[in-house]
């Protein structure tokens, strides 16, 4: 099969390799399309040396969709069967430690442990390719309603979702949102979900205008996804009292906060960590449109072509959002 194998930081080319194939409650699948995520461009620079990849070579990608083409042992008796449609998700968690017990199985204690845990496309072979074996727990039914391309994209919407839901916003709550990326844009639409008001930020000084217009109380929830250390200062400074930030956007570089109003203000920072058990809530929210993808997607490219793909997204020609390959 033809898949893009990387091997070295930004050294990548697509090569032949063998098909994967499915082992006890695993699925084979024929990829049909695949977007291009912000932590893939970290990936491919080489910012998490050893970490994600563990090694190279390596074949990235982990927002997906496609059709099954192969059952492995025992996943019939999960219901799966070959010709579902279907799309992905990263986590592939051993489902036993106390986290993954407690519903967290993006936090497992395992996690770094080949025979027990596996982030496709992260420390694990990715879906950049014609073919991709995943285990049962990582795969998910797409609707009828949904093309292929949609469904790539709901990986990034659980995140999104799991991003509002670690912010907690109520009815009512005022919201903002730092980093209008993808998951930025669908973090947006799962904080109005949740039924909050949204504070359009797009200024050069973002805490003079949140604090107008919020009658200088500032935001009850911060949702960070830029993952840049201006942002972080950001949404310290636009809460109001006892507010709350969740981060998804995972820096690479260190960031200096003051951590005073923190305290004396009783700020809460949280983590937000890909997803934990959104992807099922979320579809029928894409479906119904509230929460939309579609409009994300902006370019078309062929596996062949993913050194344009790539800079495309990169570079952010012609607005793109969400780039979708199709090997």
């Amino acid at each position: 099969m033809k898949a893009l194998v990387v091997a070295e930081p930004n050294v990548m080319s697509v090569e032949d390799v063998a098909e994967p194939e499915p082992g006890p409650f695993q699925l084979k699948c024929r990829v049909r399309a695949v977007t291009i995520c912000g932590t893939d461009a970290h990936l491919l620079r080489g910012d998490y040396p050893g970490f994600w990849p563990p090694d190279f070579p390596f074949i990235p990608g982990h927002e997906w969709s496609g059709d099954v083409v192969a059952v492995g042992e025992g996943a019939e008796l999960l219901g799966w069967e070959v010709g579902a449609r279907v799309a992905g998700t990263s986590h592939d968690a051993c489902g036993f430690c106390q986290k993954c017990v407690e519903g967290r199985y993006n936090l497992c204690e395992n996690y770094g442990n080949p025979g027990l845990h596996r982030q496709y496309g992260h420390n694990y072979q990715g879906a950049f390719a014609e073919y991709v074996v995943h285990g049962a727990k990582a795969v998910f039914r797409l609707p009828q309603a949904l093309s292929y391309d949609e469904g790539a994209v709901l990986d990034p919407a659980s995140i999104a979702l799991h991003t509002a839901n670690r912010g907690g916003n109520r009815p009512g709550d005022v919201v903002v949102v730092f980093g209008p990326g993808p998951v930025g844009l669908l973090a947006a639409d799962a904080a109005r979900v949740r039924g909050s008001d949204i504070v359009d930020h797009t200024a050069v000084d973002p805490v003079r205008v949140i604090r107008g217009a919020t009658g200088g109380r500032g935001a009850d929830v911060v949702l960070e996804c830029a993952g840049v250390p201006q942002t972080f200062r950001w949404s310290l400074a636009v809460l109001r009292k006892g507010g709350r930030v969740a981060s998804v956007g995972i820096p690479v570089e260190p960031v200096e906060l003051s951590l005073q109003e923190l305290v004396l203000y009783e700020f809460e920072l949280v983590g937000s960590r890909a997803s934990a058990g959104e992807m099922v809530h979320v579809m029928p929210l894409v479906v119904d449109g509230r929460i939309r993808v579609r409009e994300l997607i902006t370019h078309h490219f062929p596996l062949s072509s993913f050194p344009e793909a790539l800079d495309t997204f990169n570079e952010r020609r012609d607005g793109a959002l969400k780039v979708i390959v199709q090997p």
